[in-house]
């Protein structure tokens, strides 16, 4: 039997893409891993046929992306609504404008109750619709502005969320504003100042770090082989280390954090900071410093970027589904 098909190896088929001679062969290996059931993980399947669908898509084929995605609907029905944005986008780019429209419109709803849900105006904006992905935010930032008017005695976690709803949607309505050209309004201004105030606000609350130290793959590795100790200290394996570090850069998002982002280690250079010191948590924090001005890796990068963690994939493809698990 061949050998199963691993979260790894479908980020490594993701990286290479289109940038590969034969995409579809690509494509092909995650289809027939799904056909035959070699899958390692069964939550990986929608997800490995999504990434055959962006190679398939990135290689100028959408009617095979949208055969895809619409599999991917099938094969994973209780967590489809990405995978239905994704479809919706590709129908749109087929010019098949109605159904397109009608799969994201369905979805829309999930604006005003999921902080994750604005793949939905990305859809849209990249299709060549950006006025009614723009409509969209400023109708679901109207409405959970009105709840909290009229839901004041509401619990300390609907408020919490519906404050961290407001700040994201205001946010990605301010940047799709900045990249439609348009004039500030009062919900950017709104941004701006829930942008300038969280600032003030993690510093008050002594949030943590606005970087976080990331191992690359063979450097988590060799960290953990070279100081058995920190094993306490880091996830079991590297992929849950990554989805560990996405998880804390959107909670600390929610919280309104900004100038968020990575610092990547090397084992070398931990070595030579620590020198004959004991290596703990403390070390670790003062070395994560100490690479501040090494460069910072900023998060989040674009959904169609590639991926903050170094696996060569798109982000929307990478780590940012890992922090809705």
């Amino acid at each position: 039997m061949s050998e199963l098909l691993t979260a790894d190896r479908i980020d490594e088929i993701g990286s290479l893409g289109s940038a590969s001679p034969d995409p579809a062969a690509l494509a092909a290996e995650l289809v027939s891993a799904v056909d035959e059931g070699r899958v390692a993980d069964p939550d990986d399947t929608g997800y490995a046929l999504l990434v055959a669908a962006d190679i398939m898509e990135q290689a100028g084929d959408l009617a095979d992306a949208l055969a895809l995605a619409t599999r991917a609907i099938a094969e994973q029905p209780d967590e489809d609504a990405y995978a239905r944005s994704v479809r919706g986008g590709l129908l749109l780019r087929l010019g098949r404008e109605a159904e397109g429209l009608a799969e994201l419109t369905a979805l829309r709803p999930l604006l005003e109750t999921n902080p994750d849900a604005t793949y939905l105006v990305d859809e849209l904006a990249e299709s060549g619709h950006a006025e009614t992905a723009l409509e969209w935010l400023t109708t679901a930032l109207d409405a959970i502005l009105e709840r909290t008017r009229t839901q004041q005695h509401a619990s300390e976690d609907a408020q919490d969320e519906a404050a961290a709803m407001i700040y994201g949607l205001a946010q990605r309505r301010h940047d799709l504003r900045e990249e439609m050209g348009l004039p500030h309004d009062e919900y950017d201004n709104l941004a701006d100042r829930l942008r300038a105030a969280s600032n003030h606000a993690l510093d008050a609350l002594d949030a943590g770090p606005a970087t976080l130290l990331f191992w690359p793959r063979a450097e988590f590795d060799a960290l953990l082989v070279r100081w058995p100790s920190l094993v306490d200290s880091y996830p079991a394996n590297w992929d849950e280390h990554r989805t560990q570090i996405e998880r804390a850069l959107v909670n600390a998002s929610g919280l309104g954090g900004a100038d968020l982002g990575v610092v990547t280690g090397t084992v070398t250079g931990l070595a030579a900071f620590a020198g004959d010191d004991p290596i703990d948590e403390e070390t670790l924090d003062e070395y994560a410093d100490s690479l501040d001005e090494a460069g910072v890796t900023a998060w989040p990068p674009g959904r169609n970027d590639t991926c903050w963690c170094g696996s060569g994939s798109k982000y929307k493809k990478c780590c940012l589904p890992r922090s809705r698990d």
